[in-house]
């Protein structure tokens, strides 16, 4: 179990390296603190692996989103306690939770919507939505105007095997592959395989699609029985979505940004 947490603390520690953001980046004293409820993950939790993908250019916009000052994971307590709880179990059967996103702010949505609205811009389009027109995102249901992640209990997250070893860093301009591509041929993310990448705008995305079998759907299955053991409620249309219940700030969307600054005291 040590030598799995200190190899778990390892890849953190690479992970932010990769991921940091310059000093401009910081948040401004001026703008709008968390609740008291919402804590860093990592304070929580430092075993587990965070990919703060939208911090990144690895998104299905492929640029980093508005509101991801750092790649952090904020949450309300009570999910970040029961992510704990999950993780305890999954650490003595040789896994490793990964989030992708926590606490979304409603600015990053707003990004989302902007973008979807430039039928031109498809520049990611080859990796993440290759079956699906643009235009009908919305309308498919891939993308909303409000999202449960602004209300600071919704998680985006994988299983991978420990020792966990970082995901190789994205290179924009690189040659895309589709997100629903085998595990081999798809860009190479070291959780275990579930069928599609993150962010997988497919129906294969769907937990339970019945074209998923063997070991992948074994897989998404032990992911969504491990959370559901602590009070997460999965998402049917994606398999890495998941949201705690009872949610502290059912009606609310917050709009502070990402950054530590934002729960610092807390």
């Amino acid at each position: 179990m040590r030598i799995a947490l200190r190899a778990l603390a390892a890849t953190a520690a690479a992970l932010l390296a990769v991921t940091a953001l310059s000093p401009t980046a910081l948040a401004r004293p001026s703008e709008p603190r968390a609740p008291e409820e919402f804590v860093s993950l990592r304070s929580v939790d430092p075993t587990i692996v965070q990919e703060m993908r939208y911090a990144t250019a690895h998104t299905f916009m492929g640029e980093r989103v508005d509101g991801y000052r750092q790649p952090v994971c904020l949450l309300t307590r009570p999910a970040a306690r029961a992510l704990h709880l999950a993780q305890r179990k999954l650490l003595r059967q040789g896994y490793t939770l990964k989030v992708y996103d926590c606490y979304r702010p409603q600015r990053a949505v707003d990004h989302f919507v902007r973008w979807a609205k430039d039928l031109d811009d498809q520049a990611m389009k080859g990796e993440f939505y290759p079956r699906v027109d643009k235009s009908r995102l919305f309308e498919d249901g891939y993308l909303a105007e409000k999202s449960g992640h602004s209300r600071g209990s919704t998680v985006d997250l994988t299983l991978v095997r420990i020792p966990a070893l970082p995901t190789r860093p994205y290179r924009p301009g690189e040659r895309l592959t589709p997100c629903f591509a085998p595990q081999g041929e798809r860009f190479r993310d070291n959780s275990v395989d579930m069928g599609t990448g993150y962010d997988c705008f497919d129906t294969l995305s769907h937990t339970d699609d019945p074209r998923i079998t063997g070991v992948r759907r074994a897989n998404r299955q032990f992911l969504k029985r491990t959370l559901a053991d602590v009070g997460f409620v999965n998402l049917p249309e994606e398999w890495w979505h998941f949201t705690y219940r009872p949610e502290p700030f059912p009606d609310a969307y917050f709009d502070f940004p990402v950054h530590r600054r934002s729960v610092a005291g807390h």
